[in-house]
């Protein structure tokens, strides 16, 4: 009975030995990986456990870009934690860029907490622009040009009251404004807002002299008007960097009204001279239906003078005084240059 009492015992012992082999392991390989990030934290000043190492190795988190991270926010005295920062990075943020910008506004004396510094970090995911640089340019103001150069135009065109275009060019001044950055507007819409109030302020001028006079009443108008409401800037000027003059669109607009008349007049005078040509052309054959009607009322003539010859109503020599007649009063026609005719409708020889 002692035998196997004694082979239970070395088993357990050999287990117990086997758990402990495996333990040393593990607390090598962690000592071995996380070493050097642990001491490096820990001579920083930005202390870190273990356990929050192997928490961010589980999740997946780079531990050596969010504890370098973290020590470089200790070192500038922000109270983050490995929490924070690995929460936002698995949320898609840079941490990197967060920790500068936090670090710009407290060095510019901008009131940026973490929360506002990671929502405007995702916010400008995917786009051109960074959470460092919304902070850059609330402490140093950046110019934007009026148009876009990148639209394609030069200059902004505005008719004044007298038909005159009024050529503008407009440098605006503008400053991040980090509580309204998010949900706020973009460049594109301080561009667009100026551009339409500086054709505002153009076409309410009575002449494009005023604009040329005084190129600051354009900027000194539009910047009265608060574009920059529900923006992510503040615009603190806006100044008229050149002002030309255009084409006279109001000339040019009378000319093609003068124009578009002379079609009008021109077609309502060929509707009239069609009309004209077709009462013209009635009239002929009304003339002609009556010239008809003679020529048949001639034809009855013979046969009235034959049927009176029968019945006794005219002589011959009634007969031969009418063609008399007749050739007298050809005559006299003739010596006067009229146009006579023959009793048979014909013109005399």
């Amino acid at each position: 009975m002692n035998i196997p009492f004694l082979a239970l015992a070395d088993i357990i012992k050999m287990a117990l030995v086997v758990v402990v082999v495996v333990a040393i392991l593990v607390v090598a390989v962690i000592v071995i990986n996380f070493f050097s990030v642990w001491v490096r934290a820990l001579f920083s000043g930005a202390k870190v456990t273990f356990t929050e190492l192997i928490a961010l190795r589980l999740r997946s988190v780079p531990v050596g870009l969010v504890v370098d991270t973290r020590i470089t926010a200790i070192k500038s005295g922000l109270p983050l934690t490995i929490d924070d920062l690995s929460t936002h990075y698995l949320a898609g943020g840079n941490v990197e860029m967060v920790v500068l910008a936090l670090i710009a506004a407290k060095k510019a004396g901008i009131h940026l907490v973490f929360d506002r510094a990671c929502a405007i970090d995702l916010a400008t995911k995917g786009t051109n622009k960074t959470v460092l640089e919304a902070v850059k340019t609330s402490v140093n103001p950046k110019v934007i040009g009026c148009p876009n150069p990148a639209s394609g135009k030069s200059t902004i065109d505005g008719v004044a009251k007298d038909g005159i275009v009024v050529k503008a060019k407009a440098l605006v001044t503008v400053r991040t404004n980090l509580d309204r950055f998010v949900g706020g507007a973009t460049e594109e819409t301080i561009v667009a807002r100026v551009g339409e109030g500086i054709v505002t302020t153009i076409g309410s001028s009575d002449s494009y002299k005023v604009v040329l006079e005084n190129p600051d009443r354009i900027s000194k108008t539009v910047l009265s008007k608060a574009l920059d409401s529900n923006t992510a800037f503040e615009i603190l000027s806006i100044d008229i960097a050149d002002v030309d003059v255009g084409e006279n669109i109001g000339a040019k607009l009378q000319a093609e009204q003068a124009e578009a008349n002379k079609l009008v007049a021109q077609a309502q005078a060929e509707v009239r001279r069609a009309a004209a040509v077709a009462t013209e052309q009635e009239m002929i054959a009304r003339v002609a239906e009556m010239r008809a009607r003679v020529v048949e009322a001639e034809a009855q003539v013979p046969l009235a003078m034959a049927e009176a010859f029968r019945k006794g109503n005219l002589g011959i020599m009634d007969y031969y005084r009418m063609k008399n007649i007749q050739a007298d009063t050809g005559m006299r026609d003739s010596i006067a240059g009229g146009s006579g005719t023959t009793p048979s409708g014909t013109q005399p020889s």
